[in-house]
């Protein structure tokens, strides 16, 4: 058995969800791991981010989201709206403030130490609803995807721009 690891990384927007279809990466992740039998595993290293697999749209929005993407953002809204205020959710509480002003460089986690950068308990709670991660077969020496499945990486996390990585650990024969 082999086991072949390699790593993503994608740029998100800061204002809305991010969603990047990385199908293609994973693809080629798979062709130079050499598996030619067993199964991709697709992983996100962050707790603000999800993946799934969905089929492509071809329609989008002003915004660029495909309708499916953009559909997905207004079920999730209506579960977990968006945090805006001190109010909506009880995360981030003052210990968990506290804790991450006591980092070395506090300010990549809040800039200018504004503690509304981490009003993102929405962002939590939708990718712990979505998953991070995601199993996908390899036959052949390539990723097996049914006709128009794509895989979606997805930052829930509109407080800033930032880049995220993806781990892809490919297993088999």
């Amino acid at each position: 058995m082999s086991v072949y690891k390699d790593q993503l990384s994608v740029d998100t927007l800061a204002g809305k969800p991010t969603y990047v279809d990385i199908t293609a990466d994973v693809a080629d992740i798979v062709k130079a791991s050499g598996v030619q039998e067993g199964v991709a595993v697709v992983i996100s290293c962050h707790t603000t981010c999800a993946l799934f697999s969905e089929e492509y749209d071809h329609d989008h929005t002003p915004d660029g989201d495909t309708f499916l993407q953009a559909d997905l953002n207004g079920g999730l809204e209506r579960i977990f709206p968006e945090q805006h205020d001190w109010g909506t959710y009880r995360y981030p509480g003052v210990d968990h403030f506290k804790e991450v002003e006591s980092w070395p460089n506090p300010e990549s986690w809040l800039p200018n130490l504004d503690r509304t950068m981490l009003w993102n308990g929405d962002a939590h709670l939708r990718s712990t609803l979505i998953g991070g991660s995601q199993a996908f077969e390899v036959a052949s020496g390539e990723l097996q995807m049914n006709g128009l499945a794509s895989i979606f990486f997805v930052d829930y996390d509109r407080t800033r721009e930032r880049t995220r990585r993806v781990r892809v650990i490919v297993i088999g024969e």
